[in-house]
């Protein structure tokens, strides 16, 4: 199958140290996004768990950030907020996106 794929990469986070990620994730979004990248977003859960999911045009343009010096940006976000990342990546099969209007 060839086409959009999501990373999803989600940890932990200690409650102390939430507002670091979020920072650090609104500090991240200030730079040019990577070539590829359709859309991604930080989800915050229950008793500290946490998502970055990313949608990837493909296959290609995740491994080309996954690749790059220093890796890929969301796992290291876990990481500098003490927390251990977990990464899955799926294949989107079927995908929708609804028109809204005018907000």
């Amino acid at each position: 199958m060839s086409g959009p794929v999501l990373s999803e990469v989600s940890a932990v986070v200690a409650a102390e140290r939430e507002a670091d990620l979020v920072a650090a994730y609104r500090a991240l979004l200030t730079h040019p996004l990577p070539d590829g990248l359709v859309r991604t977003e930080l989800l915050a859960g229950e008793d500290g768990h946490w998502r970055i999911q990313s949608l990837w045009r493909d296959h290609a343009s995740l491994d080309a950030v996954r690749a790059a010096p220093g890796g890929a940006p969301a796992p290291r976000l876990f990481r500098d907020v003490g927390a251990k990342p977990s990464l899955a990546v799926f294949e989107v099969a079927v995908q929708v996106t609804a028109q809204v209007g005018p907000v």
